[in-house]
């Protein structure tokens, strides 16, 4: 049991990382990925500023991380666990639980996104939706996943996929 708790320790503490992720290089990703879909605008438009509506956004983005990605890292940890005891049932269960936190995850994204002013905003919201849902249906990094030492690492380069998109605009 002391394991699953420091698997959720694990989990949370991964969560904080990627949430404060503020990687500027992913406004520059979804405003280029935007760009090549619409049409470009006269070079003598005035910018728009989407910052109230893109708070906005990111205010109710917040329970993401409080919420689904959190209980993906507490199934993430009991999946540990039971493989470590041998388990394998419970382990499906708990992977199966974790994915479902994930579809969760990229649901929230894509509708809070999706209310986003700012047109490039909702580009990265679909894009971190997408690569989570992806995830989420295709689990083979959960199958490495052997111990916590697995978790850390594989779990925290998977959250610095899935959220670099939206971590830059709400970092």
């Amino acid at each position: 049991m002391r394991r699953a708790i420091l698997a959720v320790i694990a989990g949370g503490t991964l969560l904080t990382g990627a949430a404060c992720d503020s990687d500027a290089n992913a406004k520059t990703d979804a405003a280029e990925s935007t760009r090549t879909a619409a049409t470009a605008a006269p070079s003598s438009a005035p910018t728009a500023d989407y910052s109230a509506s893109t708070k906005l956004v990111c205010d109710k983005l917040q329970t993401l991380y409080t919420v689904e990605l959190r209980a993906f890292g507490t199934a993430m940890g009991k999946m540990v666990t039971y493989k470590e005891a041998k388990q394998t049932a419970d382990a499906e269960k708990a992977e199966a639980t974790a994915a479902g936190q994930l579809k969760a995850a990229a649901t929230k994204i894509r509708k809070e996104t999706a209310a986003a002013e700012d047109p490039t905003f909702q580009a990265a919201g679909k894009v971190s939706a997408s690569k989570l849902e992806t995830s989420a249906a295709n689990r083979r990094y959960m199958d490495k996943v052997k111990s916590l030492a697995d978790l850390d690492k594989t779990v925290q380069s998977q959250f610095a996929e899935w959220l670099t998109p939206v971590a830059g605009y709400c970092g």
